[in-house]
């Protein structure tokens, strides 16, 4: 999916994953101390105010999983809508607020680029059923995204950072 909407998402999943050595390394430095990722983003936030911040990281990792479950809801609740559209509406409610000019307008762009509806959901669902499988997700998924913008905001304080 390079190249298209999903882009920045991919990018932020591919910096938590290489966080993954460093989260490991702290766990390991002190396992009971560390042995939730919310205690490791709490301690780093103290220090570590920058973009390769493992609270950074989680934040935008959340707001990506956002824009991802509003997407999959756009395309349950509005069979008529284009992915375009659904992408469009998500972003929207989601990752927008949060970016400056620079990411909107490349956003903009990204969807003129958006795959067809129909060949999305084939490369997505797979054998199995595509309406099913997001429904499921994003019922089980938002709870989690829910506890991450609490923790950021009331523990963390950096729910409100908008991208430099």
């Amino acid at each position: 999916m390079e190249g298209t909407v999903f882009t920045q998402a991919l990018e932020g999943m591919k910096h938590v994953k290489s966080e993954e050595g460093r989260l490991e390394n702290k766990y390991l430095s002190n396992p009971t101390q560390y042995n939730h990722l919310y205690s490791m983003v709490q301690e780093e936030a103290k220090t570590a105010k920058g973009s390769s911040s493992c609270a950074d990281g989680l934040l935008w990792l959340t707001r990506a999983m956002d824009f991802l479950v509003g997407l999959f809801r756009n395309l349950l609740e509005h069979q008529d809508w284009s992915m375009s559209q659904a992408c469009s509406d998500s972003y929207g409610k989601t990752l927008k607020k949060w970016h400056g000019w620079l990411a909107r307008s490349s956003f903009t762009v990204a969807m003129k680029l958006a795959p067809d509806r129909k060949k999305f959901m084939d490369v997505i669902g797979g054998r199995g059923d595509v309406n099913s499988d997001m429904k499921k997700f994003c019922t089980t998924f938002s709870p989690f995204l829910e506890e991450n913008h609490k923790f950021l905001q009331a523990s963390v304080g950096m729910d409100v950072i908008k991208a430099s």
